[in-house]
């Protein structure tokens, strides 16, 4: 038969060091909510169910917590009576019968999937409960595990341990694994006679001990177990996320130029041989082919970026560009929601909107898709081969044919059919020595505003 996990999720607890308007377990690590991160590790290790226990933004964190494909099932502590009384919020879900009980918390979201997994295998070994513990660098302020016999016999916080206690550096992580049909007893046996008159989950660890129970601690890395109070501590939680993520993708045989300063998203996807160079930001929903090429200084978010083709430097790919094979979108240009056909090129100072762009099309420096109109967006068509001439402005809806050549400087209004030229240009008129009169004209206005003064 098998057997069957339940994660409890503490995501109700108290966000005010954050100083932000909504639960800390929304904002965002890596593009993707802390509370996220959680429920997609667990459902990593193995673990077929979620309760998750909400408070602020009660709905929200459901629907993030959700959003890793696992069956959640929320459920709302109204009063915050301590760690112990948070899970117990949980008991009719615990009470469907799991044969293990796994409590996580909603805001530390780089635990590994391996350490949850190795935590559940050890309490089906033979251990009644489990609790996963750090060496920290720093223990001070944290509960020390007392372990004796290769079991663990306490948790102690700080200030009720002893001196020769505070020399311990294995400190308490707060993930506990117990018997799931021994859960809900074990729940309701915590009392709340300490100085907060608070219900504390690590009194299980002594519960379960006087019942006959075993309980042993694994050790699980320091940065796995790290949490979210404020704002600092959010950031210091994206540069672990971001280390990993540059990590991994370096890994997978992507060059980075300088990887402390490339940021990553929870979903980006990279290719094999692709070049990212330095400062470069990818948003979420961005996959980039192999060979790909991103130079300094560029900004992608939900674009597609086709094998072999270069981005940048300084450029800006927004939501819904794809750029075909070996296609180019240089400088100081922008693309959103447009199509650029293989081998096409958009070299500079360009903007390409709501347009399909066909392959080994050239767009000169300067030109502008007019996709707007103040209400409504429209469709630029370029064809296969076109030559787009510098500083044009292709108006909306318009379309050009295949191997169509734009005159620099015009302004497309109607339809340009294959292998035409089209021109959109006031005639020029040359007048022989007016240059000098027009400057003299102008220093005398200047003179005559200096005399003024």
């Amino acid at each position: 038969m098998q057997r069957k996990s339940l994660a409890v999720i503490l995501a109700a607890g108290d966000a005010t060091r954050m100083k932000s308007s909504m639960s800390k377990v929304l904002h965002p690590v890596g593009n993707l909510p802390i509370i996220t991160h959680v429920t997609a590790a667990a459902k990593a290790a193995g673990i077929e169910r979620v309760a998750l226990v909400v408070g602020r933004d009660a709905e929200k964190v459901a629907e993030a917590g959700a959003r890793a494909g696992l069956e959640c099932t929320s459920v709302l502590q109204s009063e915050r009576k301590g760690t112990g009384h948070a899970v117990l919020m949980a008991r009719d879900v615990i009470a469907e019968g799991f044969d293990d009980v796994i409590v996580l918390y909603g805001d530390a979201p780089l635990i590994a999937p391996q350490s949850l997994g190795d935590a559940i295998e050890a309490r089906r070994n033979g251990a009644d409960m489990v609790v996963l513990g750090f060496t920290a660098a720093d223990p001070h302020g944290y509960g020390r595990m007392i372990v004796e016999n290769g079991e663990l016999t306490a948790i102690v916080e700080e200030k009720e341990a002893t001196e020769e206690q505070r020399k311990i550096d294995f400190c308490n992580g707060g993930i506990i694994t117990m018997d799931g049909n021994e859960a809900i007893a074990l729940l309701e046996a915590i009392g709340n006679d300490n100085a907060k008159g608070e219900y504390y989950l690590t009194d299980v660890v002594s519960i379960c001990r006087a019942r006959g129970g075993r309980v042993i601690a694994l050790e699980a890395p320091e940065t796995d177990m790290m949490g979210c109070n404020t704002r600092a501590e959010l950031a210091a939680l994206e540069a672990e996320w971001q280390t990993r993520k540059r990590r991994e993708v370096m890994l997978s045989g992507v060059t980075l130029s300088d990887p402390s300063t490339v940021y990553f998203s929870h979903d980006t996807e990279i290719g094999n041989d692709v070049l990212i160079e330095p400062n470069v930001w990818f948003g979420p929903g961005v996959t980039v082919g192999e060979g790909a090429v991103i130079h300094a200084f560029s900004h992608l978010e939900g674009a597609k970026v086709g094998a072999g083709a270069a981005v940048g430097p300084f450029a800006r790919l927004r939501p819904g560009a794809d750029l075909g094979e070996k296609s180019k979108v240089g400088n100081f240009c922008e693309v959103k929601k447009a199509e650029i056909g293989a081998g096409a090129k958009v070299n500079h100072l360009t903007y390409i909107g709501d347009a399909v762009i066909g392959a080994k099309a050239n767009i000169g420096a300067g030109t502008i898709t007019c996709n707007y109109d103040g209400v409504n967006k429209y469709l630029t068509e370029i064809g296969a081969g076109a030559f787009i001439g510098s500083n044009s402005s292709l108006v909306a809806p318009v379309k050009i044919g295949d191997g169509a050549y734009i005159g620099s400087g015009s302004v497309i209004t109607k339809a340009v059919e294959a292998d035409a030229l089209a021109l959109s240009r006031v005639t020029q008129e040359n007048y022989p020595g007016k240059a000098s009169v027009l400057r003299a004209r102008a220093e005398a206005r200047k003179a005559a505003k200096n005399t003024k003064k």
